[in-house]
């Protein structure tokens, strides 16, 4: 698949849509290990309309999301980006998660995730959020393929 990858190829590989789409763009992809994307936090986020009025600050646990689909696409992509292949996953454990820096509107959130194992249907992530350089935010993330339906 091509670099950078855009909108309407990341909602072919995830489920997620406005407004919890939380990745804009994959800028670097190392199949089976890694990837950089990020997400362009505006002013008009709806989340910020309670968070804070007046202090708009992105919710930690937004970042935190941002980087588990960030995971999502890097296992997605390694599988080729075959979107007839598409799996689901499901965000399961958050582990030494760690906030360093608010992310206002404005800012680039960078999301560098690493695939650290994979354990049968699950997969380990180690993710770091940075805005121009700085760590906003790291998590471990544990992720897990939804069984089919029978």
């Amino acid at each position: 698949m091509k670099l950078p990858i855009d909108v309407p190829t990341i909602q072919a590989l995830l489920p997620h849509r406005y407004p919890f789409l939380l990745v804009d763009r994959v800028v670097e992809l190392e199949p089976n290990k890694r990837v950089l994307a990020y997400k362009n936090v505006t002013a008009n986020e709806n989340f910020f309309n309670g968070h804070f009025p007046g202090q708009p600050v992105m919710p930690g646990v937004l970042v935190v999301e941002a980087l588990a689909q960030a995971g999502g696409l890097l296992t997605q992509l390694s599988r080729d980006g075959d979107t007839a292949q598409a799996k689901l996953f499901y965000l399961v454990k958050i582990d030494n998660a760690k906030f360093s820096r608010m992310v206002v509107p404005g800012d680039r959130l960078d999301l560098e995730v690493t695939l650290k194992r994979t354990i049968r249907n699950m997969a380990l992530y180690e993710g770091v959020a940075r805005v121009d350089g700085e760590q906003a935010a790291c998590a471990d993330i544990l992720c897990a393929e939804v069984k089919p339906e029978a």
